[in-house]
């Protein structure tokens, strides 16, 4: 199989389907109600719009760059991990969790796929071993 930066094309095909998924998801969910908005929005629902809005299209370059792109799955899947940990699950267990909370945390579940198709050793090697960018002058 050819690789790719250590990575081989079945990871990044996998990694595609994923920026794929996100891709279409938010454009079934998020994008017609910013195309077509029939009311304002509260200060809340304007911020999470317009972030998911520029998620997707991230998510788009991930596409086409999906070595590039990685840190947006690594950012979806932490803070996805952090809300289902310090409000989804306290609630649930509970057994105080409402049903907009149960639905918000059922669409965060997608996220477990993202450490499936994410390729670990390319993560470990471009983001933990390698040198960090120099902060002055040379």
């Amino acid at each position: 199989m050819i690789k790719e930066h250590g990575v081989s094309t079945l990871r990044l095909y996998l990694l595609r389907a994923m920026y794929l998924l996100i891709v279409v998801g938010l454009s079934l969910v998020v994008w017609p109600g910013i195309l077509h908005r029939a009311q304002p929005w509260t200060l809340s629902v304007g911020v999470v719009n317009c972030m998911l809005a520029a998620f997707s299209l991230m998510a788009l370059l991930g596409l086409r760059y999906p070595l590039r792109m990685l840190p947006i799955l690594i950012w979806e899947f932490t803070w996805k991990a952090i809300w289902l940990g310090i409000v989804a699950y306290p609630q649930w267990a509970a057994g105080t969790i409402d049903e907009a909370t149960m639905g918000t945390a059922i669409e965060c579940m997608v996220a477990v796929l993202i450490p499936i198709v994410m390729p670990w050793g390319y993560v470990v090697e471009h983001y933990l071993r390698e040198p960090a960018a120099r902060w002055r002058t040379a």
